[in-house]
C-alpha cells in the first residue's frame, strides 16, 4: 500500500481558457505542417538533439510506468548499410509476393518501391524496441502492460519532437524486422516496433499533395 509520501505535488502552469484556445489551435497549425518524408539531406544532425527528442518521446505515459521501450540511434554508415541491405530484401519480396494487388494499388500515391536508399542517406536512424517483458538481476522475467500502446504513444511524441527540432522523419515498417534485432545484437526481451529515418529534408524533396481526413470523419461527440 502506498503512502501520501510517495506522492509529490502536481502543479502545471495555469492558464486561462482564452490562451487555452490560442495555444490549441497554434499546436494543431503548426503539427499539421508536419509530413512523412522520404527524400533526406545527408547534413548532419547532433547527437544532442536526438539525445533530447528520444528524452521527449520517454516521457510518454506508459502501462504501470514500466516504460517497456529503447530507441536504438544509429548513424554509424557500415550499419545503416547493413539496415539497408536487410531492408531492402524484405521489401523486394513484400512488393513482389506479400502485398495484395489492393495494397499496392493504395502505396501507388506515395510513388514507392522496395528501394529505401533513405536508410543510407538520412544522419540518423532510429530503431525502436518494445519490451515483451523484463529480465531483473537475477535473470527474472517481469512483466510489462499495454506494451505496444505504450510504446506507440512515445513514438507519437518522439516524431512530434523531431518536428519540433526542424527535422523530418519516416515511420519506416520493413516487416518483417526481426534483422534489426540481429543487426543491433538487441536482447531477446526486445521485439522491434518501428524504424525511423531522421534528418532535414533534401533540398529538391517533394511529398504527395495529400489532405487529411475532415474533423466529422474523426470524431464523434457526445455531450
Amino acid at each position: 500500500m502506498m503512502s501520501k509520501e510517495d506522492f509529490i505535488a502536481y502543479n502545471p502552469i495555469r492558464i486561462d481558457a482564452t490562451e487555452s484556445l490560442y495555444k490549441s489551435e497554434i499546436y494543431y497549425k503548426w503539427l499539421d505542417t508536419r509530413r512523412s518524408v522520404r527524400e533526406f539531406s545527408s547534413k548532419p544532425v547532433s547527437k544532442e538533439v536526438i539525445k533530447n527528442v528520444i528524452k521527449s518521446a520517454s516521457t510518454a505515459p506508459s502501462g504501470a510506468h514500466k516504460q517497456p521501450w529503447t530507441f536504438c540511434a544509429i548513424s554509424d554508415p557500415g550499419i545503416k548499410t547493413s539496415i539497408r541491405k536487410a531492408a531492402e530484401k524484405e521489401e523486394y519480396t513484400n512488393y513482389h509476393k506479400r502485398m495484395s494487388q489492393e495494397w499496392l494499388s493504395d502505396l501507388k500515391q506515395f510513388g514507392t518501391n522496395w528501394e529505401k536508399p533513405f536508410l543510407e542517406v538520412a544522419p540518423w536512424l532510429i530503431a525502436v524496441f518494445y519490451k515483451a517483458f523484463d529480465v531483473n538481476d537475477k535473470g527474472e522475467k517481469l512483466n510489462n502492460y499495454y506494451v505496444k500502446e505504450s510504446v506507440g504513444l512515445a513514438c507519437g511524441l518522439l516524431l512530434s519532437a523531431i518536428h519540433n527540432a526542424g527535422l523530418c522523419a519516416l515511420t519506416h515498417t520493413p516487416s518483417p524486422m526481426n534483422f534489426l534485432s540481429r543487426i543491433l545484437n538487441r536482447p531477446k526481451n526486445e521485439r522491434p516496433f518501428l524504424l525511423i529515418p531522421v534528418g532535414y529534408p533534401a533540398e529538391d524533396c517533394m511529398v504527395p499533395d495529400l489532405q487529411r481526413k475532415p474533423l466529422e470523419l474523426i470524431a464523434a461527440w457526445y455531450e
